[in-house]
């Protein structure tokens, strides 16, 4: 019986665990997929089974280039670290002209940005886009909408390197 007892108490926690690496590889899946859609993510939650209903959107598939269409290219000294942080835009509010060292995924979550790129060039991402931003372009974003702009930011930097460089 106490065999019976502890394979049995041993079953429930391989079930528990296995719910959590499906949740990790779920969570995992779309932080990892990422950008170019004009569509919101959507994320199914598996079923009881432990089978998803169906699979995620892919916001971002094997991108090579930035929005200025740059070759996309990681740090290549110091230890590689990832950062990540919700910024956000209130109506009439700017981001200040900043430029990214290194490559940066940037997911639009509500609202809608201007951005303005050194030469002229301007973009407007809304909510739902999915993009890598400009390395090394001087930039200003700006809220000129009615609501409030929220975007997730994951730097994909290295250690010694900063994420952001403002302009003097």
């Amino acid at each position: 019986m106490r065999r019976a007892a502890r394979a049995m108490g041993y079953r429930r926690r391989v079930r528990r665990s296995g719910v959590f690496l499906v949740a990790s590889l779920v969570t995992s899946a779309v932080i990892v997929t990422g950008c170019g859609s004009d569509e919101p993510a959507v994320v199914s939650v598996p079923t009881q089974g432990g089978v998803a209903a169906s699979g995620p959107r892919v916001l971002l598939d094997a991108q090579r280039l930035t929005v200025l269409d740059q070759p996309l290219r990681y740090p290549t000294k110091g230890k590689a670290q990832v950062s990540s942080s919700i910024l956000v835009i209130e109506p009439g509010q700017e981001t200040g002209w900043i430029k990214n060292p290194v490559p940066t995924y940037v997911y639009v979550l509500e609202g809608a940005i201007t951005v303005e790129y050194d030469g002229g060039v301007v973009k407007e991402f809304r909510a739902g886009s999915a993009l890598i931003e400009a390395v090394g372009v001087w930039h200003n974003g700006t809220n000129t909408g009615v609501e409030t702009a929220r975007m997730l930011v994951v730097s994909m930097g290295a250690k010694g390197v900063k994420n952001a460089v403002e302009r003097p």
